[in-house]
């Protein structure tokens, strides 16, 4: 009779970074009508993580970057993603904003959290689909394109939709598409661009081995 596999000591504090996280999040929560939207991916995959690697598990690498994807996402909940305030973080550290420094006209901390889902799903979507679909590593990299793609346009979808039936304040905040009529082209376009990078870097570092 064999043992169960079940999270590594290391997981579980990942899991338990994140939840950290995820309740530090709430202090003083400045958007609490969207807060629960925002935050309710992160509550799933802390209760239910831990759960899903005991039947697949997975490396701590591969975990790590899902947990580092999801604490990204869980800050950028905190504010809505549009009034993440880097601008003054930068001018604490530097004395600039970036917006200032680049001429930036809007927020982007949603155009990071896009590039780096894509970024960040190279890893674990690759293992996934080499350790349970038998694929070799082109096919692992088709996999993740298409995964990084699927999932772009499908949260896209998902954002129309909650523009019909969400009240309008409550959907602008949650969409933070800031008058930008190509913004989710751009997001998709993001995401792809981040899990390409990160493939071409793997290429390039095992061609020099």
């Amino acid at each position: 009779m064999t043992d169960t596999p079940t999270a590594s000591p290391a997981q579980r504090r990942l899991f338990g970074l994140l939840l950290i996280l995820l309740l530090l999040a709430q202090i003083d929560q400045p958007y609490p009508e969207i807060a629960l939207l925002q935050h309710i991916p992160t509550m799933l995959l802390i209760v239910a993580g831990p759960l899903l690697l005991r039947r697949w598990p997975l490396s701590t690498p591969a975990l790590a970057c899902i947990v580092a994807f999801f604490a990204i996402h869980t800050l950028g909940g905190r504010y809505a993603y549009s009034s993440v305030p880097y601008d003054d973080w930068a001018r604490v550290l530097t004395g600039t904003s970036l917006s200032d420094a680049f001429g930036w006209q809007r927020n982007h901390y949603d155009r990071l959290a896009h590039f780096a889902f894509g970024a960040l799903s190279v890893v674990p979507v690759a293992e996934i689909a080499r350790r349970w679909g038998g694929l070799g590593r082109r096919g692992a990299a088709f996999t993740v394109l298409g995964w990084v793609l699927a999932i772009s346009c499908l949260y896209e979808i998902f954002e129309w939709l909650l523009t019909i039936v969400a009240a309008g304040e409550t959907a602008d905040r949650y969409n933070g598409q800031q008058g930008d009529i190509w913004d989710a082209q751009k997001d998709m376009a993001l995401a792809v661009l981040g899990a390409l990078m990160i493939l071409v870097a793997q290429t390039a570092t095992r061609g020099r081995r």
